[in-house]
């Protein structure tokens, strides 16, 4: 019942008393609902469109999320404070030389307190377990350095000491079941890297990205015997730590305003560096794009799911709006009611657009190692979009009642 008699407007009253009277009804009976559930087969294509955009949405982001995440985990995990690369660098994939002296040259600056060579390269090897030539991540750095963060490295670091020996990263996409335990017990891994037989001689942990599914550490000696084209006197990075007490943002200023008459690096602070890599994924490389695109078209065919469920059920209950009308009640009133199951149609869907991520989540980080979790951030993202998903698809669906006219429907 949707009013007491009280309420109800009398014969004698007013349109705009019986309107005033009608709308006193709104927070009586939840139409909304009633109308959803009363159609069950009705409900539950809509729940399950709705979840179907939602787990769109959530792997697209997950994966966007993952993109820059694994790419960017090696400018994360550098110790470092500031960062020097060349102009036409693109990303830590693409990497063009400069002058060693560049590096040198920063020790005139007020602050520097060392900087380190590291070269970085992309390389073709061939997989001891399968023998199957794979694309990798080659670093070299000086064995005495302490660039990265990682104890793992840092702890192993020596053992490149010794010629054609590499650290080999343990959580690499790929099949290397025997590799790594044959490592671990401390037998002699070999295989080779354009003709040249290289041995493994320890492991760290760093992970694949989408650039590159195996990454190798190496001093620079190594290196430079991988790629005997590329100058001693020509490096990729260089890693610049600040003496205690200085802002390495002031000290970075001072580094710029010394090398814009060189015009040849470009100085960058540790955030930089990772923004910078973040940027190039983002809006040079297809891949970011794609995925930016695949949210999008989630939330269109969202949209329209619902758009359809809606406005099914707003011709099917046409007569009966047209009956609120003739009652006295506003168009507004009536347009909450179809926002109303709007709302509903986003908190329901949502629920299991949530909980099926998760699982497929699990399944990617096993099957390719890429860093993809379900985060609270993500989550209410994707909520707010459900949300404004679903009332775009009611607002959209209540145009029709604006012209209905109870004169016509009976």
């Amino acid at each position: 019942m949707l009013c007491n008699s009280s309420n109800a407007p009398s014969a004698g009253s007013t349109l705009e008393a019986r309107s005033f009277d009608a709308n006193k009804c709104l927070p009586r009976t939840p139409l909304g609902w009633l109308q959803l559930s009363h159609e069950k087969s009705r409900l539950l294509v809509a729940l399950s469109g709705i979840a179907f955009a939602d787990v769109l949405m959530f792997m697209q982001l997950g994966f966007q999320s993952a993109l820059y995440n694994s790419n960017t985990r090696l400018n994360r995990s550098l110790n470092t404070d500031i960062i020097l690369v060349s102009p036409k660098a693109r990303n830590i994939q693409n990497m063009s030389t400069f002058s060693r002296r560049r590096m040198y040259q920063t020790k005139d600056i007020a602050g520097v307190s060392s900087a380190e060579a590291m070269y970085v390269n992309i390389i073709d090897w061939k997989n001891p377990q399968t023998r199957k030539k794979k694309s990798i991540q080659l670093i070299g750095i000086s064995p005495k350095s302490s660039a990265f963060n990682l104890p793992s490295v840092e702890q192993q670091l020596h053992l490149t000491e010794l010629p054609d020996t590499f650290l080999f990263d343990r959580e690499s996409k790929g099949e290397y079941e025997k590799v790594i335990p044959q490592v671990e017990q401390g037998k002699v891994v070999t295989t080779e890297i354009e003709g040249r037989t290289i041995k493994i001689g320890g492991l760290f942990s760093l992970g694949p990205s989408f650039a590159a599914d195996v990454n190798l550490i190496t001093s620079d000696d190594n290196f430079l015997r991988v790629f005997p084209r590329q100058k001693v006197s020509s490096i990729n990075l260089a890693l610049i730590q600040v003496k205690p007490g200085y802002d390495p943002v002031e000290v970075a200023k001072h580094l710029k305003d010394y090398f814009r008459k060189f015009n040849d690096v470009k100085v960058l602070t540790h955030k930089e560096f990772i923004q910078f890599e973040n940027d190039y994924w983002a809006s040079q490389s297809p891949i970011g794009f794609i995925f930016g695109l695949g949210t999008a078209m989630g939330f269109i065919v969202g949209t329209i799911l619902v758009y359809q469920v809606l406005s099914t059920d707003v011709n099917a209950h046409i007569k009966e709006y047209a009956t609120f009308k003739a009652m006295g009640y506003h168009n507004r009133y009536l347009l909450t009611i179809v926002l109303e199951e709007a709302f509903i149609l986003a908190l329901l869907g949502f629920i299991p657009g949530v909980i099926i991520p998760m699982g497929l989540y699990q399944l990617t980080r096993n099957a390719t190692n890429l860093p993809i979790y379900m985060t609270l951030a993500r989550a209410f993202t994707v909520l707010i979009l459900t949300l404004i998903m679903c009332i775009i698809s009611g607002a959209i669906a209540t145009r029709k009642l604006q012209s209905a006219d109870p004169a016509d429907m009976f």
